[in-house]
């Protein structure tokens, strides 16, 4: 039993304040009262006996009002202190890896340089098809999801629920971060994020076209921090040579010449952190990438205990909803009689 704002149990306080004032108040007028009166009497104790009655006891209604104030005023302290009860939970993780996934969403991942069984296909379809086969051969890892167009964005943090970031890749549109390449940030977060896990498996995959057009951080100089972080990266590039590649833009067809693929710092990027470059359109490429990192050394198991909170605000605020009914209901424990209106 846990209570969210304990300091709440204050306004129980209120009242006694209230009451207490009250009292004093009504003192004050009597002492006034008294003073101000003078009573000329031979027997004044004879008077006062002949003339004393006894105090009219309280009803059998009246206690019940009062009962109920106390039971509404009680339920809505309680209520306002938001009651917990904390479930414990614990949270069991295997061997595994830690994989960051950095995906190239900017507009030249729109490029319809690819082809599947004879139709043309874009540069982030096969990604969302090579990468979705690669999460479902990865079980017991933890993997999260990085996005980067002019800006890099953690769109999943790592998690062992590998179905709700294929999710959101398969959901991942070209230019949702922008139309630049900001590949040197992009690592950059990535090493942000697995700096904090378990030295051994920390391992970014980074997919793009290879060309660099926005950002801060130069690609090289990111991945030389990675390597100092023992963290490897292995790329996948994603494009063609084509000196014209096809695109849609603004709903029709044309050919641009400056969507190149810089194939050449995808291999460097790979070789500063001691990873491997492969293509996209490389039907190898996923039994190689998964054979490599599964020579490396996996996180060992952990536990964690949790307490999930189950909110019981609402028994307090039903019973002070109760007494607030009963009062409206027998005002001075009297039942308040409910007239029919006819119509005419």
């Amino acid at each position: 039993m846990h209570f969210h704002w304990p300091w709440m149990v204050f306004l129980l306080i209120l009242p006694t304040v209230q009451w207490l004032l009250s009292r004093s108040r009504r003192s004050v007028e009597q002492d006034q009262r008294q003073r101000r009166t003078t009573l000329l009497h031979p027997s004044l104790a004879s008077l006062q006996s002949a003339f004393a009655a006894a105090r009219p006891q309280r009803s059998t209604g009246s206690l019940i009002q009062n009962l109920l104030i106390v039971l509404l005023w009680l339920g809505l302290t309680f209520a306002l202190m938001r009651p917990q009860w904390l479930q414990p939970h614990t949270e069991e993780r295997i061997e595994g890896y830690d994989l960051m996934l950095a995906v190239d969403a900017s507009h030249s991942m729109e490029a319809l340089d690819f082809s599947v069984k004879g139709q043309q296909v874009t540069r982030m379809q096969v990604v969302k098809g090579v990468m979705g086969r690669f999460l479902d051969q990865r079980q017991n890892d933890r993997v999260g999801l990085i996005i980067f167009g002019n800006q890099a964005f953690v769109l999943s943090p790592l998690t062992l629920d590998r179905k709700s970031v294929e999710q959101l890749l398969l959901n991942l549109v070209p230019r949702i971060a922008g139309d630049g390449t900001a590949m040197g940030d992009a690592i950059g977060l990535g090493v942000k994020k697995l700096r904090e896990r378990p030295p051994g498996s920390r391992v970014l995959i980074l997919v793009a076209d290879g060309e660099n057009t926005a950002g801060t951080i130069p690609p090289l100089e990111a991945a030389k921090l990675a390597a100092k972080e023992g963290i490897r990266i292995y790329t996948i590039g994603v494009g063609s040579h084509q000196k014209e590649v096809p695109i849609v833009e603004d709903g029709r067809l044309t050919t641009r010449s400056d969507l190149g693929f810089d194939e050449t710092l995808m291999r460097e990027l790979a070789e500063v952190t001691g990873g491997e470059y492969f293509r996209a359109s490389d039907t190898d490429a996923l039994e190689k990438i998964s054979q490599r990192i599964n020579e490396l050394e996996k996180t060992r198991a952990e536990s964690r205990t949790v307490y999930v909170p189950y909110p019981l605000f609402r028994w307090p605020l039903g019973l002070a909803m109760l007494a607030l009914l009963l009062l409206g209901l027998f005002p001075g424990a009297r039942l308040r009689k409910l007239r029919r209106i006819g119509h005419a």
